[in-house]
């Protein structure tokens, strides 16, 4: 877990950065907990400066999030063999090491940027945007971001995209929307991938994993597929990427933009307050912000270039 975004403060030692706790203050006298908010701030202040590069573009952004193994590369190399010669597609990678993902994805002809992250669990708006200074975004209709695997932090930070797509995978068991709500509370669409395993693991109740999904009050979308199957199975899901891509242009014709949902209980985790996100308010105008506008804050991760809240809001 990262020290940074307040990964480890947790239900068990959260008194000890609370007023009065044994570390409320840092060595340099500020609050503990005003440090990570002061974070988190930031973080949603550089997201919605990725938000406006990609709205001036007419860009869906995309977080991939997941648990490890669940797919995500996999189902991103069948997306661009189906849509490839369709639509325009780039790729920013997340991973605490290695350019394994981001070369899968440069040999099938599309660029791809490479985040190591260190140790740090989740990817970021300033680790976002870092990448996008290195990758050419021209002619791009789509740019999905692979987030780090993990069923937690990812859901609680805004890069900057515009929509959430959370994989739960036949393996995992169907009890991961059950354990894990604040990320599948965020998703816009849940993928139900590795689905050609069904009839082998037959103890994943499809069905059950649906009434767990709808246990936590959400009405998203929930789609069995398998990435190594035909293009036809598939299907569902690539429509569904060219309805958001066609929602997306229709918003940034009229001046609007949309957010993905951000969860209050993700969000208190990360040492923001419950009750609601750490995002911009329903409100926020949609303006974006020039380079020298912009303060530039970079974070502990390398970048490698390659060659090749509310749930789906929208903003005025």
């Amino acid at each position: 877990m990262c020290d940074t975004c307040g990964c480890n403060v947790t239900s068990g030692n959260e008194h000890l950065v609370r007023p009065g706790g044994k570390h409320a203050e840092t060595a340099s006298g500020r609050a503990a907990v005003e440090v990570l908010q002061s974070l988190l701030g930031e973080n949603d202040h550089q997201a919605a400066h990725n938000r406006a590069h990609f709205d001036a573009r007419g860009i869906l952004a995309v977080n991939l999030m997941s648990s490890p193994g669940a797919g995500k590369t996999s189902l991103l190399e069948a997306t661009i063999d189906a849509l490839g010669r369709e639509l325009g597609i780039a790729v920013i990678e997340g991973d605490l090491e290695t350019e394994n993902d981001a070369e899968r994805i440069r040999a099938k002809g599309v660029a791809a940027i490479q985040i190591a992250t260190g140790s740090a669990c989740h990817l970021d708006a300033h680790m976002v945007h870092d990448a996008l200074h290195r990758l050419d975004l021209t002619g791009v209709d789509i740019l999905f971001i692979e987030n780090v695997g993990n069923l937690v932090c990812p859901a609680s930070f805004d890069l900057g995209h515009h929509r959430n797509v959370t994989l739960l995978s036949v393996p995992e068991g169907d009890d991961k929307p059950a354990k894990y709500p604040v990320m599948f509370r965020a998703a816009d669409l849940v993928l139900l991938t590795k689905a050609d395993l069904l009839p082998v693991l037959d103890d994943f109740d499809a069905a059950r994993a649906e009434r767990y999904l709808r246990a936590l009050g959400t009405a998203t979308p929930l789609l069995p597929l398998s990435a190594r199957r035909d293009n036809a199975h598939l299907g569902p899901w690539l429509d569904w990427l060219r309805a958001e891509l066609a929602a997306q242009r229709e918003r940034v014709a009229s001046g609007a933009t949309g957010r993905p949902a951000l969860q209050p209980d993700g969000a208190l985790l990360h040492g923001g307050h419950a009750g609601h996100g750490h995002g911009p308010a329903a409100g926020e105008p949609h303006a974006p912000q020039s380079h020298a506008q912009h303060h530039h804050a970079h974070a502990h991760a390398h970048v490698h270039v390659g060659d090749a809240g509310e749930r789906r809001r929208t903003e005025p």
